[in-house]
């Protein structure tokens, strides 16, 4: 898959999340076979660009390109400020965000609620491309508001005819939140009319699921978002199943205690001990769990408040999953998590 000049590794895609996709994670998701990661979103309120959360966000140093920085808003000239001003910090594509579901963000009429007004995306879109002319400019989005307002085609021809050069699509419209079942079809419509790469996203958690949304949508790629959080190694997992078919093993204990070192080691830099310990705790969660034993560590580990505490937990519970000689299992929900819930 291409994007303007950047011709990608492969058509997997790291989803924006806020408060997960930070370079730390970006960089591992791209280490473990991401083809291309994308930002948490960026204000577009030029107030805030000094604001240590922002800058944190749109930090991308000694990231593999492409850089994608995501930027989130209501007003075409601040987008478009925004755009200027993350390409002169080193975006390399520019992503609008009008899929994001969370009131805080829709009640200032950004991400998602912009798909009531199709006249204001073409605004925002207009100026955010042409603010930006050597940019790529690519666009996240959902099906439309709500299953009485399935937009998304108009959308998309929308993002064509205004110079955007990748949409992704999650299927499922805003007022589903992340309920329900992602659905397809309408991405598949899109897919057939307009001629932008078009990225499937929306409940794809497995190597098979992967190849079966690929199949349906005809889609360019998907993107992943909640299935990598403590399973960065999916990327890889569905890379060699779509080009052999077959699947890669599933990663050993040892494997999984080094990736969740290297990790941890990261976040600390990234954000130094106080907040990287409480960002910590989240990834420590999702890289355990399913193995045995994980619930009362789990517990555990939200209490210890220093990088040492925690260090020494995860060493511990790793050591002790080594000399039982157990292997990774995933699992809905294991026997002792549905006994403590």
């Amino acid at each position: 898959m291409q994007i303007g000049p950047y011709k990608l590794r492969n058509n997997l895609v790291v989803a924006p999340m806020a408060g997960v996709t930070d370079r730390p994670f970006r960089q591992l998701c791209k280490r473990m076979g991401a083809g291309m990661a994308v930002s948490e979103m960026v204000t577009s309120n030029s107030l805030l660009y000094g604001s240590e959360k922002t800058k944190r966000r749109a930090n991308h140093e000694g990231e593999p390109e492409p850089k994608v920085v995501q930027i989130a808003g209501a007003e075409p000239k601040m987008l478009a400020e925004a755009a200027r001003y993350n390409v002169e910090n080193g975006a390399q594509i520019i992503d609008i965000n009008m899929g994001c579901p969370a009131k805080k963000i829709c009640n200032v009429m950004a991400g998602s609620a912009l798909l009531r007004d199709e006249p204001l995306v073409a605004q925002i879109l207009e100026a955010v491309v042409k603010a930006v002319p050597d940019v790529p400019v690519t666009l996240k989005t959902r099906l439309g508001w709500n299953n009485e307002n399935l937009n998304v085609p108009r959308v998309a021809r929308i993002a064509e005819e205004s110079g955007i050069q990748a949409l992704a699509i999650h299927g499922r419209t805003r007022c589903q939140l992340y309920t329900g079942d992602a659905k397809y079809d309408l991405i598949a419509e899109v897919k057939q009319a307009v001629r932008i790469p078009i990225i499937a996203n929306g409940d794809i958690t497995t190597p098979e699921k992967a190849k079966l949304v690929l199949d349906m949508t005809g889609a360019d790629g998907v993107m992943i978002g909640r299935a990598a959080q403590g399973r960065p190694w999916i990327f890889r997992e569905i890379e060699h199943y779509l080009a052999t078919g077959t699947h890669l093993p599933p990663p050993e204990v040892a494997e999984i205690h080094q990736v969740l070192l290297d990790h941890l080691d990261d976040l600390y830099s990234f954000y130094g001990e106080v907040t990287g310990v409480r960002v910590a705790r989240k990834h420590i969660s999702w890289y355990t769990k399913g193995l045995a034993g994980s619930a009362n560590f789990r517990h555990l580990m939200n209490q210890l408040p220093t990088i040492e505490e925690q260090m020494k937990a995860v060493n511990e519970f790793f050591g002790h999953l080594q000399q039982q000689g157990l292997h990774l299992h995933y699992v809905e929900q294991d026997q002792e998590e549905a006994l403590a819930a």
